[in-house]
């Protein structure tokens, strides 16, 4: 049976990929605001919000979430 040490890699994972997008996005604002068509700055820019605020909910959970135990067997 899958534990909470399953549970925290799973998060983990879910973190570090919210992280690449976040990268991704400011650089898509980037490019946006020095763009002469700036009618997709306000999409990119609500994006990158929401998903900051996204990122820093799950990292409060995985704060509060036990670490894995050692040696057994599961990360």
């Amino acid at each position: 049976m899958r534990g909470p040490g399953w549970i925290r890699g799973l998060r983990e994972e879910e973190a570090r990929r919210l992280r690449r997008e976040i990268d991704r996005l400011e650089l898509d604002l980037i490019k946006a605001a020095n763009s002469k068509a700036k009618c997709n700055l306000h999409e990119v820019a609500h994006t990158l919000r929401w998903q900051k605020a996204r990122l820093q909910r799950l990292e409060e959970c995985l704060a509060a979430m036990p670490a894995g135990k050692a040696g057994s067997g599961q990360s």
